[in-house]
């Protein structure tokens, strides 16, 4: 029987404000079933928290972020240091399941598999607020309804839960996109992990990435996020996303979008609407958010596509 390939774990943080949960996080990747080889806790340009994790976690690899400010150059430092045969990343705001990457390493026993994600699952601060529909959880960093299968092949993996073989960055050498995911500013931008899949399944196309929905992580939603302010902001900076990646790889940076506008996002309003008669009243608001959020990820898209936004 072949040995088990190991695993670093990388875990980028950027704030103080965050440490319960940065030891949360490192916590778990610690008690896992299947001990990976080391984490890595990549500080972004933070040089009090990075004193502090050094001084606190000494069975942690703390790191200075040594690219750009943002979650992309944390993420790119956190790979070229890792020693790992697979990289797994998880959000400074996740904790993950004790056995979260025994199943990942699972799904690499296919050699064609050269990424693989868990199901990421909403910790909500106080309640999930019933406005909310579950196919727009992405705007909290989970899954969401309308996601493929567990094993089936995917385009992209979702970056709070996400791992790559060690081959991956070499083929992608420039490793996920500065300017296109959280930035310094706050503004709530995403898809870095989108352009670097795209990128990876264009240059291997043989290769594959897959999610194994035993691979399980909550991932803490605050109440600031529970908003529809957020909710509109997170929907339009995505549009601006999207529109950047399609900049760089093309159509296929929507490809995945085109049918969840056209089948998943239909239903979710059918199931909004009809909800009320199975004595759900908070349906028709949830099929009013689907809507906007939509109409807002396109405004994003298309501000930048005629220039207005960017």
């Amino acid at each position: 029987m072949m040995p088990a390939p190991t695993v670093s774990v990388v875990i980028c943080a950027y704030t103080e404000a965050r440490w319960d949960q940065i030891c949360a996080a490192v916590d778990s990747a610690h008690a896992q079933s299947l001990p990976g080889a080391e984490v890595l806790l990549v500080v972004d340009h933070n040089p009090a928290l990075h004193r502090r994790a050094a001084d606190a976690l000494p069975d942690v690899v703390v790191l200075e972020n040594d690219q750009a400010r943002g979650l992309s150059g944390a993420r790119n430092t956190g790979a070229s240091r890792a020693k790992g045969a697979i990289v797994a990343f998880l959000d400074d705001d996740a904790t993950a399941d004790e056995d979260w990457l025994k199943f990942l390493v699972d799904s690499y026993a296919n050699p064609q598999v050269i990424g693989v994600g868990g199901l990421t699952v909403p910790n909500w601060q106080t309640a999930r607020p019933a406005w909310l529909p579950e196919e727009f959880y992405w705007v909290v960093g989970c899954n969401y309804k309308g996601m493929p299968p567990a094993g089936a092949p995917v385009r992209n993996l979702i970056g709070a839960n996400m791992s790559f073989r060690r081959e991956a960055f070499e083929l992608v050498p420039e490793g996920f996109p500065i300017g296109i995911g959280r930035e310094s500013s706050g503004r709530p931008l995403g898809g870095e992990e989108t352009e670097f899949c795209i990128k990876l399944g264009r240059r291997s196309p043989e290769s594959v990435l897959v999610m194994d929905h035993r691979s399980l992580v909550s991932h803490f939603v605050p109440d600031t996020r529970c908003g529809f302010s957020y909710f509109r902001s997170r929907c339009f900076a995505e549009g601006i996303s999207k529109a950047r990646i399609t900049a760089t790889v093309g159509n296929d940076g929507v490809s995945t979008e085109r049918s969840y506008a056209t089948r998943t996002l239909p239903l979710g309003v059918l199931r909004g609407i009809t909800a009320p008669f199975r004595g759900d009243a908070a349906g028709v608001a949830r099929a009013a958010a689907i809507v906007a959020g939509f109409s807002v990820t396109a405004a994003g898209y298309l501000g930048v596509k005629l220039g207005w936004a960017s």
